[in-house]
């Protein structure tokens, strides 16, 4: 059996070995506990690209974007714009599902690792509140949004959740770590059934590279995901599949307006 190297590893996270060749790769990881973590962790960031990103593979490509139209319209007005456009997206495709598989782990602890622990303490301590679940209720969320984004130093909308079900109860300013503010927004939302989500957000990480994340701590589902401007923590102890809808969803909202489109307000 050949050498275990970074890209059999990588391989293997991906599902592509044939049965002898993960198990070579199990033996591996089982004397190495450290490699071992950092493939469950790419393992884990490979489920939440796929939970935010499949539903939009599974589109059929508008007709503007399909090559031969694209190629038409350059011979014919002698311009290169509509080519170079497709191969930035092409090329923003590729790095974001490429990058984090590719980049090496240098703590056994990663920042979302904190961050999501963090996330799970607090969703644990406020959902089981009633009178004192949230400080500002989303009654007022435009209060609500201009106090959390302060204190952010970014704007942070509400999500709008009622296509998933659920509706905000409203927030609260939380200590977070150090290194992102010392502060941190929790946001609640509550379903008919009075199931409860909350979205933990800090400032953005030093390094501002996207992540994702999707995991289950401490009897709950969390999905996290960063950018150059935010972290998120979605938290909750739904079933997997709408925890993915109920991430989608916020994903999708919070990240309006990063590449220049109307960010969604409240």
């Amino acid at each position: 059996m050949s050498e275990i190297n970074r890209d059999t590893l990588m391989a293997y996270a991906d599902g592509q070995l044939d049965n002898a060749g993960r198990q070579h790769v199990d033996a591996y990881l089982t004397a190495n506990p450290d490699t071992a973590a950092e493939i469950a962790l790419m393992q884990r960031q490979s489920d939440a690209i796929r939970t935010l990103f499949a539903p939009a593979g599974a589109e059929p490509v508008p007709a503007r974007l399909k090559p031969r139209r694209i190629a038409a319209e350059q011979s014919r007005h002698r311009r290169g714009a509509v080519g170079w456009a497709a191969a930035a997206v092409i090329l923003l495709g590729v790095g974001l599902g490429a990058g984090w598989f590719l980049r090496p782990v240098l703590d056994s602890r990663p920042p979302s690792a904190t961050l999501i622990a963090d996330a799970i303490n607090a969703h644990t301590v406020y959902v089981a509140e009633n009178r004192h679940a949230v400080e500002v209720g989303g009654e007022d969320s435009e209060h609500l949004t201009s106090w959390l984004s302060n204190r952010l130093e970014t704007q942070l909308g509400m999500p709008n959740l009622d296509a998933e079900g659920f509706s905000l109860v409203g927030g609260r300013l939380l200590p977070g770590e150090p290194e992102l503010g010392g502060r941190a927004a929790q946001l609640m939302y509550e379903s008919a059934d009075k199931e409860r989500v909350t979205i933990y957000v800090t400032a953005a990480l030093p390094d501002g590279q996207p992540a994702y994340e999707f995991t289950r701590y401490d009897g709950a589902e969390a999905f996290y995901w960063a950018n150059e401007r935010i972290t998120c923590t979605v938290v909750g102890t739904l079933p997997e599949e709408r925890m993915k809808a109920l991430s989608r969803a916020v994903y999708t909202q919070l990240t309006e307006g990063d590449d220049g489109r109307e960010r969604y307000r409240s």
